[in-house]
């Protein structure tokens, strides 16, 4: 179905522009970052020069953007304020927007420029958190709804969980490698014209690419969806729900509708948020049955579905993990709770394609910095062959389970976890400053970038109610 664009004013036009600027320009920093993680055991262990490893990894993230799916971005959209998306005053919008943005972005490039791996997804989270705050303590600028703060937690976890699986995982791996592979010179830096077997160059290019691409299927998303909430800001008319399908679709989307009316109507409580989305579903059953027919939905009726489908999609997951729910019944749910979702979750072929060129782009720019800290300054001597190769396999494993179940977690945190690993493994130790400034950074991004998007936001939201 054609979708349909509403004409853009220029002072939106030119805000979606830096908007979109800021959001690719923070991918292409998240690349400085990254390729480190990638290409720094493939350089340091003479598997491939530097320039062909950066275009190898480079190719590769860009595959993983294009072809990833879009849970791990859609997380990140649902951890803003739904009115980011549905409307609120647009100074409250413009600033939350470009807080989010710039707190970020400030935090990887002075990050990078100090050399220190951080991570992006603890920027990005942290920003849009401190954004949250900001909100619930100025309800004069027209938002009432705080962040989603059970995603923020679930997020969270796996952050937090995800250093401390690759720093063990490297350490035992690297240990057996000891066992199982005793030839000295896989467990030795490798001299300056001496390359690692065949079979072992193979197997680090291949985790290269691995890591590349889980990594571009997962970094690449968050900034898919960061520039699906620039896009749903800026543009909310012509993106609040997917007018694409087919008919088949929306009759399909419609009977998600009406089955979790009918669950609510059996299994809800009897109060009046109940009755109010019963009669949501009631509506966004008309507004699809006039979709599915090929008639035009108003900008009004469009932003009246996409708010109708949220709060179905909510209350069906209340239902669905709810004991006493049938088992039946809550698989039913879970079912409709997708279909609602196809409606509302989508990203356009041109914001994948924005992602994966800047992501791709950082990834061959920028990469010495965050190289030299991994391969040079976590352990008290080079990597070795198996050292790279292992701490490769356990970042391209942890960071692949992560992107299967959507969760958005720090390839930074892994990998250079994994590499302090292997270090405490072979028994040469690690650098205590170096790895007491990786773990401050650590600690120090979520509270700064808090502290900076809440700044951000309250200057900005002022200044711009005053222009606006």
């Amino acid at each position: 179905m054609l979708e349909l664009f509403a004409p853009i004013p220029a002072i939106t036009l030119s805000l979606l522009l830096v908007a979109l600027a800021l959001v690719l320009f923070f991918e292409f920093s998240n690349g400085f970052h990254d390729t480190a993680n990638a290409v720094a055991t493939v350089i340091y262990t003479r598997s491939l020069d530097a320039v062909p490893a950066v275009v190898w990894s480079g190719l590769w993230n860009f595959a993983g953007v294009m072809l990833s799916g879009t849970a791990v971005a859609f997380a990140i959209v649902n951890l803003l304020p739904p009115e980011v998306i549905d409307g609120c005053t647009l100074a409250g919008e413009l600033a939350m927007l470009f807080a989010v943005l710039l707190a970020a972005l400030l935090w990887n490039v002075g990050t990078w420029y100090l050399g220190l791996p951080s991570s992006s997804s603890h920027a990005i989270i942290g920003a849009i958190l401190g954004v949250g705050l900001a909100v619930s303590l100025t309800p004069d600028a027209g938002v009432t709804s705080q962040v989603s703060w059970s995603k923020a937690r679930e997020i969270g976890l796996a952050l937090l969980i995800s250093p401390t699986i690759g720093f063990g995982l490297a350490l035992v791996l690297l240990l057996v490698s000891r066992r199982l592979l005793r030839s000295p010179e896989l467990h030795r830096p490798p001299g300056p014209d001496h390359r690692p077997p065949y079979w072992l160059r193979g197997l680090l290019m291949s985790t290269c690419a691995g890591v590349s691409f889980f990594h571009g299927s997962n970094d690449g998303q968050k900034t898919i969806g960061f520039l699906m909430i620039v896009v749903l800001t800026l543009l909310p008319l012509d993106y609040a729900i997917n007018l694409r399908h087919e008919p088949a679709d929306f009759a399909r989307i419609a009977g998600a509708a009406d089955g979790t009316r009918q669950a609510i109507a059996v299994f809800g409580a009897k109060t009046a948020e109940a009755r109010d989305t019963a009669n949501e579903a009631t509506q966004l059953e008309t507004l699809l049955a006039r979709a599915a027919k090929g008639e035009t939905l108003s900008g009004a009726e469009r932003m009246a579905a996409r708010k109708d489908a949220y709060h179905l999609i909510a209350y069906a997951g209340d239902l669905a993990g709810n004991p006493a729910v049938p088992a039946a019944a809550r698989q039913n749910l879970a079912f409709w709770r997708s279909d609602l979702r196809r409606l509302v979750e989508f990203v356009p072929g041109w914001v994948m394609l924005l992602s994966a060129i800047a992501l791709a782009a950082g990834t061959m720019i920028g990469y010495q910095r965050i190289v030299r800290t991994i391969g040079e300054r976590i352990g008290r001597t080079h990597l070795t062959p198996a050292q790279g190769g292992v701490a490769e396999v356990v970042a391209m494993g942890t960071i692949g389970l992560a992107d299967f179940g959507g969760l958005p977690v720090s390839t930074t945190h892994v990998l250079s976890s994994g590499v302090a690993g292997t270090m405490v493994a072979q028994g040469t130790g690690i650098q205590p400053a170096t790895v007491r400034s990786l773990v401050l950074a650590w600690v120090l991004t979520l509270p700064a970038t808090i502290a900076l998007s809440f700044g951000i936001y309250i200057v900005l939201e002022r200044l711009l109610r005053g222009l606006l």
